[in-house]
């Protein structure tokens, strides 16, 4: 059947189950909107504040469901405004589809109005990118893209359409769609190997990233680190994949992780790498990092392998059907000294909070507490991002929103609006801190023009929490541009915006607050109001060994003996 560009593109979208989409409207991209309007009892479109809402919004989709999220922008800054959550959801793996439209094909290259060559500005931080000028290529294109998105290590794909394509017509003939299945690319041989090599260690440690995540590989880890008895811990993206209440779990490797998984790696025979990159936040100085250890990495992404860590041994293939076959091979062994040893680590560096105050813990754990960890949580980027990490006890995947690889401030709403959209039956909230919730706070908007029940938490020390961490600790206390005393009143921002908000001074406002947060069913803000110096324990300096974590005691400890 003969069908316009515009519909092709919903046609191509329904082959693919879409049935959400984000973004926001204008010029080039008018005919798609057109067909959207036409076909609003088949595509559910939140539209934005922002087309950087709408990016984010598409990444908390996805990072939540396990699906493909989808946004749409027009031409010149609609694009560009897309650019950073492409960038995010590249950093981090998420499967995501922008499709945005360009000016006329024969306008193409002479500065027309609103013509920028988005796939040229997006092509270091997407999979892949495609600019279409032919509608006979359409359909084809986006069955590419959304197979590309999805399949190996997912990951954002642009698509950048012409007007005129967008309304010439071409015929159509529907899909059955079947992605690619995942290339085996390990060998038995190699199985083995890394069977042997566990099977060898006295002191395995697990650490697990955010491909475990992404595989759907909880199952068998559980089964994995239970069978050869190892302590397992994780990087921020991996959060979920293992229960955090299961007694083999100690916590957060890396420059906010705990003592106990940053001192017990350091002491491995064995680091068995799941489905992670060996980031700088987690390995700290890469020459002393788990330096009596050999190692195996078993991760989806060749290119991962000896990039940052050189690994001793690796697998190269979708962690869920390696560690299965791993499962079915290694022994069944128990390492009560070991264990033991790792248990002491925690007796004597439990994680911990003045509780004489208000703090950001003691609001964590209160949500912790009243959601049972069931609830869906997104982060912006800072100490609360950090403070999540350490005291929310994740125990499923897909649960933990948060921008890990490229630190993006802003990230949290948006993200949590696509997560509650995509859960609609989960309590979904966003914890931001004040700076970073000035970033995005439009789309608080969004939540109220849809009815959208997220809660938004607003950790509010008046200053750049985690800058001004830092600027204490190794600037002189020289607090240049970290401190926000304004007249900026966030209940009040909140309540224009629609929503209703709540105001939190005291711990024993918390829980009640949280309460009648989720009783509300709407959008609610939550502004809590802490200590500006609040820090961040424990903490490895940028660049020194995991090792050398220190924390609020330590650092007490250092200054007495400097007196």
């Amino acid at each position: 059947m003969q069908l316009t560009g515009a519909q092709i593109v919903l046609e191509c979208l329904k082959e693919q189950g879409v049935d959400t989409v984000f973004g926001y409207p204008g010029g080039t991209i008018l005919n798609v909107y057109d067909e959207l309007y036409k076909q609003k009892d088949i595509f559910f479109h939140v539209l934005t504040s922002h087309e950087q809402g709408a990016a984010h919004a598409a990444d908390g989709y996805a990072r939540s469901t396990g699906k493909v999220g989808v946004c749409m922008a027009t031409s010149g800054p609609g694009s560009t405004n897309l650019v950073t959550g492409i960038a995010t959801a590249y950093m981090d793996s998420v499967p995501m589809v922008a499709i945005t439209c360009n000016v006329n094909l024969p306008l193409l290259g002479k500065d027309s109005f609103q013509e920028v060559d988005i796939a040229g500005i997006t092509m270091p931080i997407t999979k892949h990118g495609f600019i279409v000028k032919d509608v006979n290529k359409l359909a084809d294109t986006i069955r590419r893209a959304f197979d590309i998105a999805i399949t190996g290590r997912p990951g954002p794909v642009l698509i950048d359409i012409t007007k005129d394509v967008t309304a010439k017509t071409s015929e159509y003939e529907p899909a059955k769609i079947v992605h690619s299945a995942p290339e085996k690319k390990y060998t038995a041989e190699e199985i083995a190997k890394a069977v042997e090599m566990i099977n060898n260690a006295k002191k395995p440690y697990i650490y697990v990233g955010g491909g475990a995540v992404i595989s759907g590989a909880d199952k068998e880890l559980k089964e994995f680190a239970h069978k050869i008895d190892a302590p397992v811990c994780d990087t921020l993206m991996g959060k979920g994949a293992f229960d955090g209440r299961d007694e083999l779990y100690t916590g957060m490797i890396g420059m906010h992780g705990t003592k106990t998984s940053n001192f017990g790696v350091s002491e491995c025979d064995l680091l068995i790498a799941l489905g992670a990159r060996f980031s700088d936040r987690v390995i700290g100085n890469a020459s002393t990092f788990a330096r009596q250890a050999k190692i195996l990495h078993i991760d989806i992404d060749a290119a991962e392998i000896n990039k940052n860590i050189r690994a001793d041994m690796s697998v190269v293939g979708d962690l869920k059907a390696v560690l299965g076959d791993i499962n079915a091979q290694v022994k069944e062994v128990s390492r009560p000294e070991w264990i033991s040893h790792i248990k002491e680590f925690e007796k004597e560096f439990p994680m911990n909070y003045d509780s004489s105050v208000l703090t950001c813990p003691y609001i964590i754990e209160e949500l912790d507490r009243i959601t049972g960890g069931d609830a869906i949580i997104s982060t912006d980027v800072g100490q609360h991002q950090m403070w999540t990490a350490q005291y929310y006890k994740f125990n499923k995947p897909r649960t933990f929103l948060t921008s890990g690889g490229l630190g993006t401030m802003g990230y949290g709403l948006g993200a949590i609006i696509g997560a509650q959209v995509g859960n609609p039956d989960k309590i979904c909230v966003n914890i931001a801190g004040d700076g970073c919730f000035r970033m995005n706070m439009n789309e608080l908007a969004t939540a109220s023009r849809y009815n959208i029940p997220v809660i938004e938490i607003v950790i509010n020390n008046h200053v750049l929490g985690m800058v001004r961490q830092w600027q204490t600790l190794f600037y002189g206390k020289r607090y240049s541009n970290t401190v926000l005393e304004d007249k900026v009143d966030y209940c009040k921002v909140a309540e224009a915006l629609g929503c209703t908000a709540i105001k939190v001074t005291k711990k024993e406002e918390v829980g009640p607050a949280i309460e009648k947060a989720i009783a509300l069913k709407a959008p609610v803000l939550i502004d809590c109001l802490i200590q500006e110096d609040d820090k961040v324990f424990p903490m490895v300096p940028a660049g020194a060994p995991i090792s050398e974590a220190f924390d609020a005691k330590d650092l007490a400890r250092k200054e007495k003996e400097k007196n």
